[in-house]
């Protein structure tokens, strides 16, 4: 068994280095890969990362122009060669250190697919209020359109079978391919379990990316691929 990790990068030059590191340090029983999708970053990042290329089970993959999250997340999928995908953000909201605790259901053949939900009891940090609540909205449509009881449909952590993500065509380039990932998955009836996770969230003024636009953006999507696909 082989876990892939997917993480896209743009402009995450103070960060991007720590969080490899503690991802390559993280205890797992199965063998690791690490994908970095540089997005067009203009920070620094690229020449950071351009020296962990030579670095053992790293593959560094350059966007020559910015195509949104879901561009790289969809470059680092077909990259992937493991048998379980995640996606891991660049920054440190979020801990490597949990993978173990993520990978259980799906290694113990329990689920196809594992979210980390920073809402079911692991420990966090005080966002803002349309942060918090714009996170409920989020869930509370995708509950509604697919039937289902997700507890944080917006989560970094997403874990997947390798054939799951196989049998998808995805289209989305920005933010908003994560809730086309959720749509689908639960439109084909795959196994979704939710692990807690702890959550050291960042606000605007230190780097977070995501806007009110992007949870528009991301509603139209989910009835999109409900209704229309």
């Amino acid at each position: 068994m082989k876990l892939s990790i997917v993480i896209p990068v743009y402009n995450e030059v103070a960060t991007i280095e720590q969080v490899v590191r503690i991802v390559l340090n993280t205890p797992l029983s199965i063998e690791r890969e690490i994908i970095i999708v540089d997005d067009g970053s203009t920070d620094g990042t690229r020449e950071l990362l351009t020296s962990l290329r030579e670095t053992n089970n790293i593959n560094v993959i350059f966007h020559e122009q910015n195509k949104g999250k879901g561009g790289a997340l969809r470059t680092g999928f077909s990259a992937a060669t493991g048998d379980i995908l995640i996606i891991q953000d660049a920054d440190l909201e979020y801990d490597p250190n949990e993978y173990p605790l993520l990978l259980a259901p799906l290694l113990d053949g329990r689920a196809d697919v594992v979210y980390g939900s920073r809402f079911v009891g692991g420990t966090r940090s005080v966002t803002s209020f349309s942060h918090y609540y714009g996170n409920k909205m989020l869930t509370f449509c995708c509950n509604l359109l697919t039937n289902s009881s997700l507890t944080d449909e917006a989560t970094c952590y997403k874990l997947f079978k390798k054939e799951v993500l196989q049998g998808m065509e995805l289209e989305s380039n920005s933010f908003a391919l994560e809730p086309e990932i959720t749509v689908k998955i639960a439109r084909k009836g795959y196994r979704i379990f939710e692990v807690p996770i702890s959550y050291a969230g960042r606000k605007q003024m230190e780097g977070k990316k995501i806007g009110w636009t992007d949870g528009v953006e991301a509603i139209l999507t989910m009835f999109k691929y409900r209704f229309f696909d």
